[in-house]
């Protein structure tokens, strides 16, 4: 089975899309193909949906197996073939996808979150949430992939990033990339415990740390 896909042309699929252990949310219009893909290859249900008219789910969403969130007042078009709860995170910073990295049990977030916003996170994902930035980079949601099984971050984390990653999430963390060396590795990478595609340039040695950072090995 194919492992390396595109989404909107474009291998940053981890921009476009985004999966929990149980849904994938896909832009409106993605191909059959694509998704018989995503369904195979994650064991999820795939839905289409489009937020406040923007294709670049993955970035404006972020969820586990207890909730979706949007962005405050977000329009969801799709959001009623969702059979996950949906609940919406208030704050300017609103690219949830690119800013939340989360699996069922802790979540990391942009250190500039309100108090508000990270426990509304904590609330409805139902996580121990903390603000952390990971190689520097703040948008933690695109600078790593994480599932119940093992987080995969930016080559660039600090032995201390490294500490607070393992033990908030009390999983092994690796390092790597996607799509021929991108560092923001979680924007070329859609992942759960079942499964996970990579960016269609993501090369035969990253797919390899892949596999063994998320425990598919």
């Amino acid at each position: 089975m194919i492992r390396t896909i595109n989404i909107q042309d474009s291998p940053i699929i981890g921009a476009f899309a985004t999966c929990t252990e149980d849904i994938a949310l896909v832009p409106l219009g993605t191909p059959e193909h694509t998704k018989d893909i995503l369904e195979k290859l994650l064991k999820v249900e795939v839905r289409e949906v489009l937020v406040n008219g923007s294709t670049i789910v993955g970035s404006l969403c972020r969820g586990n197996s207890n909730s979706l969130l949007f962005p405050m007042g977000a329009s969801v078009k799709g959001q009623e073939n969702i059979d996950v709860p949906v609940h919406e995170v208030p704050g300017r910073i609103n690219a949830l996808g690119n800013i939340v990295l989360a699996n069922d049990t802790a979540a990391l977030v942009h250190p500039e979150l309100s108090d508000t916003a990270v426990e509304t996170i904590a609330k409805f994902l139902k996580v121990d949430a903390r603000r952390g930035t990971i190689g520097g980079a703040r948008t933690v949601g695109m600078a790593g992939v994480a599932t119940n099984k093992g987080l995969l971050v930016n080559p660039r984390v600090s032995s201390s990033e490294l500490e607070v990653l393992e033990e908030l999430f009390g999983l092994p963390v690796d390092i790597g990339t996607s799509n021929y060396g991108t560092h923001m590795v979680g924007s070329g990478i859609i992942a759960n415990t079942r499964g996970y595609v990579a960016g269609s340039k993501t090369t035969g040695h990253e797919l390899g740390r892949i596999e063994d950072a998320l425990s598919f090995l």
